[in-house]
């Protein structure tokens, strides 16, 4: 059965009446990514140079994720240290 796709919601009011009352398992939700919200007060900044092109790199990565660069490396940070290189 092929399922139906998922409407444009153009608010978060639009979203939670929509969620309350729709019955999930009737939507494709393969197009849909993990997202990850930011809670966490940050409390210490950090200065860091980097070449004009690895900072450009970054940047256009990030636009593509949809997100600030600034977010984009400290997930990177973040990943890096759950996922270690072995010896």
């Amino acid at each position: 059965m092929k399922k139906k796709p998922l409407p444009t919601l153009k608010s978060d009011a639009e979203a939670e009446a929509f969620v309350a009352e729709a019955d999930l398992t009737e939507f494709d939700l393969s197009t849909l990514v993990p997202v990850r919200f930011e809670l966490k007060r940050k409390d210490k900044s950090v200065n860091l140079r980097l070449p004009d092109d690895l900072l450009t790199a970054v940047r256009k990565q990030a636009e593509k994720e949809k997100m600030p660069y600034q977010r984009f490396i400290r997930l990177a940070l973040e990943k890096a240290l759950q996922h270690p290189e072995p010896k």
